[in-house]
Formats: structure tokens, C-alpha cells, sequence
């Protein structure tokens, strides 16, 4: 029941996607969003995110060994941050959802009683939707859940995972989605679109800006066209498409931004191509180094096979750095004109014709920057911390909000 608000509305945050020191650029976008909310008068926010541990012996496999150490309970970057523990069984995500939701119950129950929570906002739709369903039931408060992508198109492709998304968005209070395109694909599956809000990504324009390519690629000792492909180097990315386009511009240079299970594949494709000695492995890119290499590429290269809105094709447009990316997600609510870059099919030849083209005629990078001139952390906020009231306040309150 929505109920007035005399004080700061007080949100649980639960995420499994979420940064902690063996992984700090894991789920930087959530942490960014969380801190956004958490930093306004009107809000208080706690973030619980679940670390799953495997039983003996995987749990003292990498990277197990290093979640183990966490700490339970910390100061994260300023924000509240809780770590508990939930058992997890490798490959097998099924009931992820029932092992969080036993495991953190306790503590959010202690939590609640000191000082009660008025929602709980999920941040990933699976494992995170369904759990966020049962401690809502425990504690008789609202919950709302945001769609990324991969929680729906992955998930959402297994039977068993499916069937706890569903139950779970009808009873949230309220959904939300990266893309309009992604809001569609939840519909596809059987969802309320009444109850879906597109909530777009934030961005720090201030540091994602543009800089003097020619002088920082000097730095970079780097001479020739310069692409980067930002994205975890797992199938789903790509990137081996993005490796074959390489081999039709001999003066060029490519950036892998990220760590995956991929990359020793990429590196011997990068061999067995000659041209090993334009590849270069970046690994995890600290996200305040990441603006600097963005900036100074002259295409950002993704084609992924399915996305909602990457964070690294907003990034990039507004380092005024041109993107190239598939017909995946919300795509063309970014890519509207040749100014902001292409969209092409998963297909090399067709990355290959399009860097071709942009390198032919590049754009100014202030013009690639006006495609994302709307997107802001503030922006971002200010929606969520509406969705957020709308939920708890009378409707009459509401629509003064509106």
C-alpha cells in the first residue's frame, strides 16, 4: 500500500551485480547509479550484495579464493555496503534465487527492525528479481526490478529461470528497463509493458569527454587508426569479429578493454592472422583510466550479440569517439545518424566496410557527442528517485511529482 513520505524514503538495494575489491569495475554502473540515489536529502540507501561461494573443493579455485576474503560488512566508495554469503553450485543458476533469499533474510530482518526499509529495489532481474520477491513477502514492503540485458535474453532463455522472472515481475510494484528496445523484448516474454519504466544509464561527461587524439595516441606510442572494443572478453561480445576486421588495415591498432574467458582464443587468432603485434590486451581497465583510452580511439567497436544499452557504447560517444555496434538492444536509440558511428551486421566484412568508411570521413568529436547530451548521473536519479516516490506516495502526491 503506498503510504506518505514525512522523511528520506529508505531503500534496500539488492544486487549481485555490484564492485568489491577482487573485482572493482564489476557492476561500476550499479555502484554509480546506487551512489547517485544515496548522495539526496530524500533518501536513504543500504546495498546488499550476495556473494556466492561453492562448496569444497571449487571454493578454493580463482578467483572463489579471493571472494572468500571480503569483507561482510563495509565502507564501499561511501555507500553502506553488506556482503553476505549464499551456497552456489557453478553453472547451475537455477535456484540462486532461493539460496539468496535464505541467506540474507536474517540480516534484513535485523536491518528492517533497527530502521524499517520502505522498498527494496532489485538491480538485476535474475538471480536478484525473484529473491527481491521473497524478502518482499517477509517484510510486506514494495519491490521494483531493473531489466540489463543479459538477465533477460540469457536468463530468460532457461525454462526454470524463466518461470521465476515472470512470477516475480508480476508481483513487483515496479519494472524498469535500460532500452526501449530491451522494455520490448520484456514484453516478448510475457511481461506488463504498463509496468515497465525505461531508465536509461547515467554518464560522468565530465570524465568521459574528448581530448587530443593525436597527442595522447603520441603518448600511447601508437601511429595509424586506433579502435577499442570495451566488454569482457566472453562469446557474447564478439570480439573475435572485430579481430578479423584488423586484418584488412595493416597501419591499425586495437584496444581489448576487459578480461574473459575468450582470450587466450583471441590471442592465438590474433597469431594465426600475423598481427599479434596490433593486438593489445588491456585487461581490466581501472574505470577512472578507462576515458583517456576511449577518448583517444577513433572507433569504439562493439558487435555483440545481444545487449540493453552497454555503458561503453554511451561512454564512447561522449569521448566523441564514433561506435560501431550490431542491431542488439537499444542500439538505435543511440546510433540515429552517421555522425554517431554504424550499426552493421555480426559479420567482419561488414565491421571491416563500416571503420573504413568512418575513417574515410570522420566526424567532429563534438557532433558524436551531442547523441548522448541528455545522459547524466543527475538524470538517471532524478527518474529513480520518482519511480521510487510514486510507488510509496498517495497517487495524488504522486502526480505533483509527475
Amino acid at each position: 500500500m503506498a503510504v506518505a513520505m514525512a522523511r528520506p524514503i529508505n531503500i534496500l538495494t539488492l544486487s549481485t551485480l555490484f564492485p568489491h575489491a577482487a573485482s572493482p569495475n564489476f557492476g561500476i554502473f550499479v555502484e554509480r547509479q546506487t551512489a547517485e540515489l544515496a548522495n539526496r536529502p530524500d533518501a536513504n540507501v543500504t546495498v546488499i550484495n550476495p556473494v556466492g561461494i561453492p562448496p569444497f573443493p571449487f571454493r578454493n579455485l580463482a578467483p572463489y579464493r579471493r571472494l572468500i576474503t571480503l569483507p561482510r560488512h563495509e565502507q564501499w566508495r561511501g555507500l553502506n555496503v553488506y556482503r553476505p554469503r549464499f551456497p552456489l553450485i557453478p553453472k547451475f543458476g537455477a535456484r540462486n534465487p532461493l539460496h539468496i533469499a535464505r541467506a540474507v533474510l536474517p540480516l534484513v530482518k535485523k536491518l528492517h527492525d533497527r530502521n524499517p526499509f520502505d522498498l527494496i529495489d532489485a538491480e538485476f532481474f535474475f538471480p536478484d528479481g525473484p529473491a527481491a520477491m521473497r524478502l518482499s513477502a517477509a517484510l510486506n514492503i514494495p519491490f521494483t526490478i531493473k531489466a540489463r540485458g543479459a538477465d533477460i535474453h540469457h536468463w530468460g532463455s532457461r525454462p526454470k529461470c524463466l518461470a521465476q522472472i515472470l512470477s516475480a515481475a508480476d508481483k513487483a510494484a515496479g519494472l524498469l528497463a535500460v532500452s526501449g528496445a530491451l522494455k520490448q523484448d520484456m514484453q516478448a516474454i510475457g511481461m506488463n509493458g504498463d509496468k515497465i519504466t525505461v531508465h536509461y544509464t547515467g554518464l560522468d561527461q565530465s570524465k568521459f569527454k574528448p581530448v587530443d587524439r593525436a597527442a595522447v595516441k603520441k603518448q600511447l606510442g601508437i601511429t595509424g587508426p586506433l579502435f577499442i572494443c570495451v566488454g569482457a572478453l566472453i562469446k557474447r561480445k564478439n570480439q573475435h569479429l572485430v579481430i578479423e576486421a584488423m586484418a584488412s588495415f595493416p597501419d591499425a591498432t586495437l584496444m581489448l578493454a576487459g578480461t574473459g574467458e575468450e582470450e587466450q582464443a583471441y590471442r592465438a587468432k590474433a597469431r594465426i592472422l600475423g598481427i599479434e603485434d596490433r593486438i593489445r590486451f588491456l585487461g581490466n581497465v581501472p574505470h577512472d583510466d578507462l576515458p583517456k583510452l576511449v577518448a583517444a580511439a577513433d572507433i569504439s567497436i562493439l558487435p555483440s550479440k545481444s545487449e540493453g544499452l552497454a555503458n561503453a557504447w554511451v561512454e564512447a560517444l561522449s569521448c566523441g569517439t564514433p561506435i560501431i555496434i550490431s542491431e542488439a538492444g537499444g542500439a538505435r536509440e543511440l546510433v540515429q545518424s552517421e555522425t554517431a558511428g554504424r550499426i552493421v551486421q555480426q559479420d567482419s566484412a561488414e565491421i571491416a566496410q563500416a571503420i573504413q568508411e568512418i575513417l574515410a570521413n570522420p566526424p567532429a568529436a563534438d557532433e558524436v557527442r551531442k547523441a548522448v547530451s541528455g545522459f547524466s548521473w543527475k538524470n538517471n536519479g532524478d527518474i529513480l528517485e520518482k519511480i521510487f516516490t510514486g510507488i510509496l506516495q498517495p497517487e495524488s502526491e504522486a502526480r505533483i511529482l509527475a
